[in-house]
This record gives structure tokens, sequence and C-alpha cells, in this order.
């Protein structure tokens, strides 16, 4: 018990950094091996992201072994014997830091560095109780981010108009959309620039679909379209199922062409879940609920009662299509 209150006052004088502000301040790949025996050693719990090893490797300030997955964690007993004699410790929220650990690195142990931005550290035996998702991992459930991101709309209407507007706030660094001809009275409400199709795909970040389905925009999404994008781009679709060429969809999203897709609507819809687009991890679809909440659905159900009232009095009705 006496140890164990030793090892934690010494865990109180060890510094708890997230990963950005690593207070360890170099590395290398640990194969150098005479000129480095001075240098000071740390240890990694798990395969973190690339930016942060790519740190401590160009700095040649510290030598560092790593657990070498990101997907299992480090078994307790590696990690009591790896962080023998170590003189920092990088983490992840897996790791239990508690007086065993400490006690089994010693007295070396100057600086630890969680990547987290709390540390009271999840229990791998709650997460099993979770329902089967498996440890937390170091790029889980990662995505790419709005913030100064170029985001492109296939075509401006009210709806595009609309979810640029809700993208705001997320510090989008630029609208750009397409349509049959320029919008500048939509566009200045967004600040969007008009472009060429091609210029659509290979400058968006995000490209959302916010097209009608007609014979001129039936299949428009297609191979073509998907060859000119990045590979880090995010396809978005919330108009209509019949504008995406889906087999096609599927390969761009297969062979990491694109990194990733959201559909709201399908051909069929639902779509079946034996369709192959449901195999892949990087697409989502969902069950076309773009309006799915009390007030939109109300407020279609009172618009369509509307119309129906004036156009059976010969009136001209709220929303009309003009054959």
């Amino acid at each position: 018990m006496w140890c164990g209150r030793v090892a934690l006052r010494r865990l109180q004088r060890i510094a708890v950094a997230p990963l950005n502000s690593l207070s360890i301040t170099g590395g290398l790949p640990g194969a150098v091996q005479r000129e480095m025996s001075s240098l000071p050693r740390v240890y990694i719990t798990r395969q973190i992201p690339p930016e942060g090893l790519k740190i401590l490797s160009e700095s040649g300030q510290v030598q560092f072994d790593l657990w070498d997955s990101d997907d299992v964690p480090v078994p307790r007993k590696e990690l009591l014997q790896k962080v023998k004699g170590v003189d920092a410790l990088v983490c992840v929220l897996t790791e239990k830091i508690d007086a065993e650990l400490l006690d089994a690195a010693g007295p070396n142990l100057r600086v630890l560095s969680t990547m987290s931005v709390g540390f009271d550290h999840l229990s791998l035996e709650e997460l099993k109780k979770s329902g089967g998702w498996g440890t937390w991992r170091t790029l889980w459930l990662c995505g790419y981010e709005l913030a100064n991101s170029t985001v492109g709309i296939l075509g401006l209407g009210r709806i595009g108009v609309a979810i640029a507007e809700r993208l705001k706030p997320f510090k989008v660094k630029k609208f750009i959309y397409t349509d049959v001809a320029p919008r500048p009275e939509l566009a200045s409400l967004i600040n969007a620039e008009y472009v060429s199709m091609d210029e659509l795909a290979s400058q968006s970040d995000f490209l959302t679909v916010c097209c009608a389905l007609t014979p001129e925009t039936k299949d428009i999404c297609n191979k073509d379209l998907f060859s000119k994008m990045k590979n880090t781009s995010i396809f978005i679709n919330t108009s209509r199922g019949g504008v995406v060429h889906q087999e096609d969809l599927y390969e761009a999203l297969s062979s990491g062409q694109i990194a990733g897709a959201g559909l709201d609507v399908t051909v069929p819809e639902p779509l079946p879940i034996s369709h192959p687009l449901f195999t892949l991890n990087n697409c989502v679809i969902l069950p076309h609920i773009a309006s799915a909440s009390y007030s939109t659905r109300n407020a279609m159900s009172a618009l369509a009662a509307n119309n129906l009232l004036l156009g059976l009095k010969g009136q001209p009705m709220i929303k009309e299509l003009k054959l």
C-alpha cells in the first residue's frame, strides 16, 4: 500500500497533455542504434496517427518503441514490460495509468502525454458491454472537416441555398455551384461561385447533389464525374436516387477514387440490404429521411391539401407544376 501511495504522488508530477502539445519533442524509428542510446527513451502504446509519429521521427531528439497496432490495445503484461526504464510515455484512452504501471516504469519516467483531452481512461470491460463496438482506436470513425473546405452544390435552388446557410457556421472556406445557367441572385445569398461541372468535381471537398431528377440529370453523377473528384472528397445525395449511377458510385467508393458517400435517396427506395453499397464502410445510407420532422411533414401535408382545394376551385395553386 505504501508503494502505491509513492507511485501516485509521482503521477501527480507527470505532465499530462494532448498530443498536439506533446512535451516529448522528438523521436526516431528505433533502428539507428548506438548513437541513439543516450537519447531519452519513449514508449507509445498505440499506432497513433502519422503526423504525431512524423514529429517524433524527424526531430531526432528521442528514441521510441511502439505497440504497432490500432485495432488491438497493448496487452497489460506487454505494457508493463515495455515501460521499464522509459523517460516518457505516449498513451491513449485504453491504457490504465496507475500505481502498478508507474512502479513498473521506474524513476526515469518524467513525462506522460495522453492523446486525449481527458485522462479518465475507459475500462475495456465497459466497452465490451456496450454492444460489440470493440475498442477505441486513434482513427476510429474519423472523417474530413468542413472547416477550410470547398463545398460544391450541384443544382443551386432553395434547397442548395438552405444547405449552404446551415454549413456556413462550420467555417467552410468556399461555396461553388453548377446549374444549367448561372443563378446570381441565389448565389449572392451564400457568396457562391459559378463553375463548370468539371470544376465542381475537381474542386469540391464535399459535393452535395440538390438538382431535380429530369431526363437531363438522370445518371449525371457517374463514372466520369467521380473520376474527376479528389480521393479525399465526400459525395452527398439528398435529391433523387436516379441522378446517381449507383454501380459507378460503388466502384468509386470501393476503389478509393473518392473517400466516402452519404445517400438519403437511392434506386429503389428503400435499397435492398443485399445491395453492394451496404458492404462498404465508407458509405452511409438513410431511407429518405431529409424531411423527417413532425413540423416539416405536417407542413407538406397542409400544402398538399390546400393545393388540392385551390385546384378544385379552378384557382392558382400555391405550388403548381406548369404542364
